[in-house]
């Protein structure tokens, strides 16, 4: 039994060596990092609780610029405010590339906006940001949209009669409404089956690829993907929500009007067909799909879990909930809906909707990314082609900006005079070229549903606020808040 596992550490001792002589030189100045196992990676020095934790712990030992094996792939760790900037931004072309999320590629496959790569990605990048901007992105037709959804909502809630209610629902709902009359040209009514099943796909699979095993699946896709698991259904809830989008393309090309384009779908099945001569064009009914889908579902659950997270924190801490409506009151009053102009007058409000992105650090690890080129970077060289996770968690909870990051605190925003200040660890969108492409749409939406809300109602829970738990239900890809019940009481 002895001889047989020092022939184990012997095998395992000269695949390293092999390993670490087969190194061209010039990358033998890579990233510190825990030393990996053949195929298993750095597993041993993964924390039960998740990728998270476990990175977060090996920054502690290796500084803010370090490399994990997830499996057998090499990925390079950027941690702070300062080291995400100066990578993102400084260096934005050689950070430019986009990596892969293992549990969600086989449906992504580099196509689409948000994990496509080379020219193929700028020209998605650029024909989208163009197409939102001519529906709604940055204009006043977007926040109408958005008021009157809130409205919407705000009957919906009235109808509740102060009972207790899992607020997740509408919050999908109105960030699903906004994104849906963008890229669908419609909106949908709340109990629309075909809606609700939709809404129900993305929490789900948001949630699984947030879980533990979807954590686990980025260490070993390779071979897990052979086998039934949270995996499957992730990829059979998206494939049924690329179903629907297919149904609605056939539907927009029936009745396209070239004179006329009603939505973002419009727009692109034009530009296909004036591209349609060209075998190399990017404008092809794969992207179609995959770029609407990436719209739908980051348009939709981001912003609507981030909602969720910020009426969790409302009822935990009232002062801070009474003091936003006290501002409201002051600058909206009670005959109007909020207007997007009136945060420049909610200096404190604002603060409380930053703290909630801050404190609800909805994508803690980031969207990895990938370097196109050789790079160096603060001593270090990194491969053409290695991974980059910039750790979004780590800006947005810097002790060199925020002073108690672990607590909930408006002040963080607030200088002396209670202005709001602006905060360079402040990420929630990330940074650079690959910047999320809805944030103008997504701080809309915040602003207004949430004003329009505490406009309206007060909320209430039967839990006492000093019982109230903010662990999250999930911390992976996503950051999910736990499940909680509330009340909407007219004021």
């Amino acid at each position: 039994m002895e001889l047989s596992v020092l022939l184990l550490l012997a095998v395992l001792t000269g695949l390293l060596l092999l390993m670490a002589r087969g190194q061209p030189k010039a990358y033998r100045r890579l990233p510190p990092g825990p030393r990996p196992l053949p195929f298993l990676g750095n597993l041993l020095q993964m924390d039960r609780r998740g990728l998270l934790k476990s990175f977060l712990q090996l920054r502690d030992k290796y500084g803010d610029v370090f490399m994990v094996y997830l499996g057998p792939r090499p990925v390079v760790m950027l941690c702070g405010a300062e080291v995400i900037r100066e990578a993102l931004v400084d260096n934005a072309d050689a950070f430019s590339g986009r990596g892969k999320i293992a549990v969600i590629d086989p449906i992504f496959q580099d196509y689409g906006v948000v994990f496509a790569n080379g020219e193929r990605w700028k020209a998605l990048r650029r024909f989208s940001l163009a197409t939102l901007r001519d529906f709604g992105m940055g204009k006043r037709s977007v926040e109408e949209r958005i008021q009157e959804e809130a409205q919407c909502l705000v009957k919906e809630l009235q109808m509740t009669k102060g009972t207790l209610q899992d607020p997740t629902f509408f919050f999908h709902a109105i960030t699903a409404n906004i994104i849906c009359s963008i890229v669908f040209g419609q909106r949908f009514e709340y109990k629309d089956p075909e809606f609700l099943r939709l809404l129900d796909l993305f929490y789900r699979s948001f949630a699984l690829i947030s879980s533990f095993s979807g954590q686990l699946y980025e260490l070993f896709s390779g071979v897990m993907k052979y086998f039934p698991g949270t995996h499957r259904k992730v990829w059979s809830h998206l494939e049924e929500i690329n179903a629907f989008i297919g149904r609605s393309v056939e539907k927009h090309r029936e009745t396209l009007d070239p004179n006329a384009p009603r939505d973002f779908i419009d727009t692109y099945l034009l530009r296909m067909e004036n591209e349609k001569s060209d075998p190399n064009s990017v404008f092809h009914h794969k992207n179609l799909i995959i770029t609407t889908l990436s719209l739908f579902f980051a348009g939709t659950e981001t912003t609507s879990t981030t909602l969720r997270y910020g009426f969790l924190l409302m009822l935990k801490y009232p002062h801070i909930r009474e003091r936003v409506q006290k501002e409201i009151d002051r600058v909206v009053g009670s005959n109007r809906s909020p207007v997007f102009t009136d945060r420049a007058n909610m200096p404190y409000t604002d603060a409380v909707i930053h703290e909630i992105q801050r404190f609800g650090d909805l994508l803690p690890i980031g969207v990895p990314h990938i370097v196109t080129q050789d790079t160096h970077f603060r001593g270090y060289i990194i491969p053409k082609g290695t991974e980059v996770f910039p750790i979004l968690n780590s800006a947005l909870n810097d002790r060199r900006y925020f002073e108690k990051p672990e607590t909930f605190n408006p002040d963080h925003f607030l200088d002396a005079s209670g202005a709001l200040k602006k905060c360079d660890a402040f990420l929630p969108f990330s940074i650079g070229k690959r910047i999320c492409l809805g944030e103008g749409i997504a701080r809309t939406e915040l602003f207004l549903f949430f004003t329009t809300i505490l406009q309206n109602f007060n909320v209430d829970s039967s839990v006492a606020p000093e019982d109230i738990d903010l662990t999250p239900m999930e911390c992976g890809v996503g950051k999910l808040p736990p499940a909680y019940r509330i009340r909407f009481l007219p004021r």
